[in-house]
C-alpha cells in the first residue's frame, strides 16, 4: 500500500506550503513509502483528488484544499485530521497502516485491546484456591500478638498508641488540596490554549478558502479572455473571406 499526498507545488499560500511541508517531513521521519502528486501542474491529479474526497469532508465551497492524503484509493483525511492523529499518537491508524512493534501507537493499541477484551481482570480470580492465611496475610496471627502485647502493657501502652496516632495525623500535609488546585490551574491553561489554537485554525481556513476562490476567479477570467480572443480571431477570418 502506497500513501498518496496531493500537493500544490506552485501555491501562493504560505499556510498551504507550511502544511504540505509538515506532512511530508513527518512521513519521511517515519520512513514510510509515499508519493507526491502535484495538482498545480497536472489537471488529472486535481480532478481525481476533488472527485475522491468524500462530500462530508469537503469545505463549504466544495473545493478541498491541499494537502489531501490517501492510502491507495482510500481517503485518509486532510491536514487538520492528520495533525490531530499526530497529537494522539495514532498516525498509523489514520493512514490505515499497522503500527510497528514497540512503537507508542502499538503499545497504546495493545492496552486498548486488553481493556476491550477484559483480559486485565484480577490475577487471582479464584480466591478459594488460595489458603485463607495467605489471602489475609496471617491476619489472625497478628491480631493474637497485638492482644498479648496490649495485656502486658496495660493502659500505659494504649495511651502511647493514641498519642502516636495523633502526632502522625498532624504531620500529614494537605497534599490533596494542593493537587486539586494545580489540576484546576492546568485545566484553565489548557482550555485557553485550545481556544487560541482553534481560533487560529479557523482564521487560517478562512484565508485558505479566500485564496482558493481568488485563484479560481483568476482562472475563470483567463479562460473567458482566451475564449473572447478566439471569437475575435474567427470573426476576422470570416470578414477576410467575405472580402475576397
Amino acid at each position: 500500500m502506497v500513501i498518496k499526498v496531493f500537493l500544490a507545488s506552485s501555491s501562493g499560500s504560505t499556510a498551504i506550503k507550511k502544511k504540505q511541508q509538515d506532512v511530508v517531513a513527518f512521513l519521511e521521519a517515519l520512513k514510510l513509502d509515499y508519493t507526491q502528486l502535484d495538482i498545480a501542474c497536472n489537471e488529472e491529479n486535481r480532478m481525481w483528488m476533488r472527485q475522491n474526497v468524500p462530500e462530508e469532508k469537503k469545505p463549504t465551497n466544495g473545493i478541498p484544499l491541499p494537502p489531501q492524503i490517501f492510502n491507495e484509493e482510500q481517503y485518509c483525511g486532510d491536514y487538520d485530521t492528520f495533525f490531530d492523529a499526530k497529537e494522539d499518537n495514532s498516525v498509523y491508524a489514520f493512514l490505515g497502516l499497522p503500527p510497528p512493534p514497540g512503537s507508542k501507537e502499538a503499545v497504546q493499541a495493545d492496552k486498548e485491546h486488553i481493556v476491550q477484551n477484559g483480559t486485565h481482570a484480577a490475577e487471582n480470580p479464584d480466591d478459594s484456591i488460595v489458603p485463607v492465611e495467605e489471602r489475609n496475610g496471617n491476619a489472625h496471627g497478628e491480631e493474637e500478638q497485638v492482644e498479648a502485647a496490649d495485656e502486658e502493657e496495660g493502659e500505659g501502652g494504649e495511651a502511647g498508641d493514641e498519642a502516636t496516632e495523633g502526632e502522625t495525623a498532624g504531620d500529614e500535609p494537605p497534599a490533596e488540596e494542593e493537587g486539586e488546585e494545580a489540576v484546576e490551574e492546568t485545566d484553565e491553561v489548557t482550555e485557553d490554549t485550545q481556544a487560541q489554537v482553534e481560533e487560529e485554525e479557523e482564521q487560517e481556513e478562512e484565508d485558505l478558502q479566500s485564496e482558493e476562490e481568488e485563484e479560481l476567479r483568476q482562472l475563470e477570467e483567463e479562460e473567458e479572455a482566451e475564449a473572447q480572443e478566439g471569437e475575435e480571431d474567427d470573426l476576422e477570418e470570416t470578414q477576410e473571406e467575405e472580402a475576397e
